[in-house]
């Protein structure tokens, strides 16, 4: 399937117009319309034009994961200073946003074109009989799962959105008249259960297992249902405030998790070694992954298929890398790895250390770590990418005296991979991991403290515990030592802890930031419990006294939990859409 995306979405062109009225009633050149199909057999190609745009979905965007880091205490945005990428660091302070931010209107308007497309196929599709067309109902589930999966990543990050979907007719001037709330809409629960639905149709009817590498299967759509249902559970008032745990969405979500679980050990287990989740030998090959965004190289194209979203990613490190030293990882997250002699993590006092300057080197050499930061962070002095012949060096940074040494590691590749291109900015083909089993394994357990099943939590949270515990080979030296003290342990109440719920729901915050870190999960982790505002201020109270800059940033509860909706779009609507809180 893939190299059938790469041929078709060569010849489909991007709709280069501004805002959202146009796309849906306007058919260019070199793009597919409605009016084009002639029969059942050209069906395909509408649905892999849909596909076709998720790879380019994180292309210069807030759509991209890191975008997302760099909104958390994961990660500082990075770069040549504080003036590259403007709009990020204006989404990094908090402080400086506004409806006309750089690089928001663009992936609002991106999402829209996926929408457009994921529409266009089910209209289509629903017009012929399943005799004409024998994978009819798939592929339109199918179209459904890549539909929420747009949905979720915008609700996301703009909190209300227009609904537009197949039953929509292809008329501007209808569009026109749809707002992002409308005037009966009291909550965003309702936009919750539209997304829901889309996931929980799909896994009615998507086969166990797809041939076919990048179409999700009934197990992917059920693991959205899950996450889309847990967010669903955390209901929020206007200003964005958790007012409420729904107990009856947390065990929805429970039963979707649930069902994935019956195949544990079958089709998914967590993988031996947390490396393989990060290296592109193990594309579409592991257990852990339960659906990815396929990229390629050497498909027949010119540049192919590549993954434009981290271009801006690898250090700035000669002659390895050319560009660009974006995406840092922040003093806060590598104080996060250290553990105590029992390795378990600090809760309260983990970022009192302090690695300014080049004291750094001793800081890594005086304490102990969570071996998963040796799989996240490249530090200099340290192998990149499990090399020990290749160490990253400082002179990989940029802009240290801003944003420190430290780079993401996770999206990163060897430099001799042959899945690089490197006109300037760096590409690579790796695919990307959108859900993984340790997330599944970390919603059951969230969800169980949640319904007060804290004893079933444990076993859970210990056995990722344990696989990371288990993920040091390739982080020794060549005689067999490890780099770095890297020490963790399994929590064993009355031994080294105290499982109460308190304590059990601490466990649980700091498993997923530390094994999920730098994915563009912990912003809205911490959105979903209600933890923004204590977190991202004492957070930035910290980094005031590591880099000036962060004087003027302020995160404020209420407003920062969202971006505002795009000024741009404001305008197109006429009125109708309503602005998010603040802006």
């Amino acid at each position: 399937m893939r190299t059938q995306i790469i041929r078709i979405s060569a010849l489909l062109l991007v709709f280069l117009v501004s805002g959202c009225n146009n796309f849906l009633d306007i058919n260019p050149k070199g793009v597919l319309s409605e009016s084009q199909l002639e029969g059942p057999d050209q069906l395909e190609n509408f649905v892999v034009a849909a596909y076709a745009l998720m790879p380019g979905l994180g292309f210069g965007s807030t759509h991209n994961p890191w975008i997302q880091s760099v909104r958390s205490d994961d990660a500082y945005k990075g770069g040549g200073g504080l003036s590259d990428q403007t709009p990020w660091h204006e989404m990094e302070l908090f402080t400086a946003v506004t409806s006309n931010v750089g690089n928001n209107d663009g992936p609002w308007y991106l999402g829209y074109v996926g929408i457009s497309r994921v529409n266009t196929a089910i209209r289509l599709l629903q017009q012929v009989e399943e005799t004409e067309f024998s994978a009819k109902e798939q592929r339109i589930a199918e179209m459904r799962f890549l539909r929420g999966w747009i949905y979720l990543g915008m609700k996301l990050r703009w909190k209300y959105v227009p609904w537009i979907d197949e039953t929509t007719p292809n008329d501007a001037a209808v569009v026109e008249g749809i707002s992002n709330r409308p005037d009966d809409m009291v909550n965003d629960l309702p936009l919750w259960d539209k997304i829901i639905q889309d996931f929980e149709d799909a896994a009615a009817v998507l086969p166990d297992v797809q041939n076919e590498k990048g179409r999700p299967s009934k197990y992917a759509a059920h693991a959205f249902a899950a996450k889309a249902l847990l967010f669903r559970a955390y209901e929020q008032n206007d200003q964005h405030q958790v007012v409420n745990i729904n107990k009856e969405t947390l065990n929805r979500a429970l039963a979707h998790i649930e069902l994935i679980m019956q195949q544990d050990g079958a089709l998914f287990d967590l993988e031996p070694d947390f490396a393989m989740n990060f290296l592109p030998e193990y594309d579409n090959a592991t257990k852990e992954s339960l659906w990815e965004i396929q990229y390629s190289i050497d498909d027949g194209t010119t540049d192919g298929r590549v993954n434009r979203g981290d271009e801006l990613n690898a250090p700035w490190w000669s002659p390895y890398f050319s560009c660009c030293d974006f995406h840092k990882v922040s003093h806060n997250l590598v104080n996060a790895f250290k553990t105590d002699n029992g390795g378990l993590p600090d809760f309260e006092n983990f970022d009192e250390t302090e690695m300014q300057g080049n004291t750094y080197k001793q800081y890594f050499n005086e304490h102990a770590f969570d071996p998963r930061m040796g799989h996240t962070v490249a530090v200099p002095g340290y192998p990149w990418k499990y090399d020990n012949n290749l160490l990253f060096e400082e002179s990989g940074s940029r802009a240290p005296f801003q944003y420190g040494y430290f780079n993401s590691l996770k999206e990163q590749v060897h430099p001799d991979c042959k899945c690089l291109f490197k006109p300037f900015y760096i590409y690579n083909s790796m695919n990307k991991r959108e859900i993984r089993y340790a997330e599944v394994l970390l919603w059951k357990a969230e969800i169980l403290i949640q319904l007060d099943r804290i004893q079933e939590a444990l076993p859970l949270i210990n056995r990722i515990r344990a696989r990371a515990a288990a993920s040091t080979e390739r982080l020794k030296k060549d005689d067999g030592t490890l780099w770095m003290d890297y020490r963790i342990e399994e929590y064993k109440p009355g031994v080294n802890c105290t499982w109460d719920r308190d304590f059990a729901w601490q466990a649980l915050i700091w498993e997923n930031r530390l094994e999920m870190a730098c994915e563009g999960r912990r912003f809205f982790d911490l959105m979903r419990w209600g933890l923004l505002d204590e977190v991202m201020n004492a957070h930035i109270e910290k980094e005031k006294t590591r880099f000036d800059w962060f004087n003027l940033a302020r995160f404020t509860p209420g407003r920062d939990e969202f971006l505002p909706i795009p000024q741009a779009q404001m305008n197109w609507s006429k009125g109708l859409y309503r602005q998010n809180p603040g802006y």
